[in-house]
């Protein structure tokens, strides 16, 4: 087979597919049964959520569960699907990188998340120790993962925090700071404010840039527009799931009560 017959990989697939403006949108799931069906929707990426595996295992999220049972869900995953497996693995586990990117190939992952928050500490890293983290990560990975590095900047903005365009200058600045690092995405989580997302995808130029689907956020076609390249649902597509059940479970027990 010559060198241009080479089957495309998992990895290469995955990064691929992160095209500004034909943006990658991941469902994000929790176990093998999730993951099929959003492979027999069409979706090309299978995605995980870190608070919808440890929901599902029984612990709250924010690197509560330990960290032999979450890739255990990811190993199930990849089992059953034959497209690339993308795992939220939030802050690394307090594993070295060398360690985490090899446990990750062998669970049948092609890229994964990690963010700037330090769950040890509860705080965000510095933007230079959380780039010698993602240096470290692609200097084992290489070429086997994609590396998505989350920047958990807006997340102050919730309950009366920061307006989301005070941010803008320290969310470049790290975004900047990853992917010199090696990062292939960049993941400003939580960020809602179209002009803001416009800012960042044109200041960041051919990066990609992934952004979450949210209520009262610009919806796909909008993020589309605004040059977003990857599109994710984070827990949003258990937190419906997990509603509808328990709407049905309410009238269930209304109708049929013990």
């Amino acid at each position: 087979m010559s060198r241009q017959e080479q089957p495309v990989t998992a990895v290469e697939r995955l990064r691929a597919l992160h095209v500004a403006g034909t943006p990658l949108v991941l469902p994000n799931v929790w176990d093998a049964d999730t993951a099929t069906a959003v492979l027999e929707t069409g979706f090309p990426v299978v995605a995980t959520s870190s608070v919808a595996v440890a929901r599902s295992l029984g612990y709250p999220d924010g690197e509560q569960a330990p960290v032999d049972e979450m890739l255990a869900v990811v190993r199930r995953i990849a089992r059953v699907v034959d497209v690339p497996v993308t795992v939220d693995a939030e802050s690394g586990y307090g594993l070295p990188p060398a360690e985490l990117v090899e446990r990750l190939v062998e669970a049948g992952a092609s890229g994964f998340n990690i963010e700037d928050t330090d769950h040890g500490t509860g705080a965000r890293r510095h933007p230079d120790q959380q780039a010698e983290l993602v240096a470290a990560l692609k200097e084992s990975a290489g070429d086997r993962l994609v590396i998505n590095a989350r920047i958990d900047s807006f997340l102050a903005c919730h309950d009366g925090g920061p307006d989301e365009r005070e941010l803008v200058p320290e969310v470049l600045d790290r975004a900047r700071c990853y992917l010199a690092a090696g990062a292939d995405v960049v993941y400003p989580i939580h960020v809602r404010g179209a002009q803001v997302i416009r800012t960042i995808t044109t200041e960041l130029g051919s990066a990609p840039v992934n952004v979450t689907l949210l209520p009262g956020g610009p919806d796909l076609a909008e993020l589309a527009a605004l040059g977003v390249a990857r599109v994710s649902l984070g827990g949003g597509l258990r937190t419906m799931v997990r509603t509808a059940l328990g709407r049905f479970l309410t009238e269930l027990a209304e109708r049929y009560p013990a």
